[in-house]
C-alpha cells in the first residue's frame, strides 16, 4: 500500500510542478504560444476546470486578472499531496 501512496504523491507533486510553471510561462508573451505551454494546458486543464465552474458564477463581470479557478486548483493539489504524504486519508 505504501508504493501506492508514493506514486500518488509523486503525480501530484508533478502536477503542481506543471501549474506552476503553466504560471510562469503566462508571464512570457513568446511562452504562450510554444508546445511545452500547449503541453502544460493539456496535463492541468481538467484539473482545473470544475473549479472553473465552480468560481464562474462569482467572477462574472469582474475586472480582477486573478485566475481563482487556477488557484484553488493549485492549493486542493497541495492540500491533497500534504494529506497523502502524511497518512491523512
Amino acid at each position: 500500500m505504501g508504493l501506492v501512496y508514493q506514486i500518488a504523491v509523486t503525480l501530484l507533486s508533478f502536477m503542481e510542478f506543471a501549474m506552476f510553471a503553466r504560471a510562469i510561462l503566462s508571464w512570457f508573451p513568446q511562452g504562450r504560444d510554444s508546445q511545452i505551454n500547449e503541453l502544460l494546458y493539456l496535463v492541468t486543464e481538467p484539473i482545473i476546470l470544475p473549479f472553473r465552474k465552480l468560481v464562474e458564477p462569482f467572477q462574472r463581470g469582474s475586472m480582477i486578472p486573478i485566475d481563482f479557478a487556477f488557484l484553488l486548483a493549485f492549493i486542493a493539489l497541495g492540500i491533497l499531496r500534504q494529506a497523502l504524504a502524511y497518512g491523512i486519508y
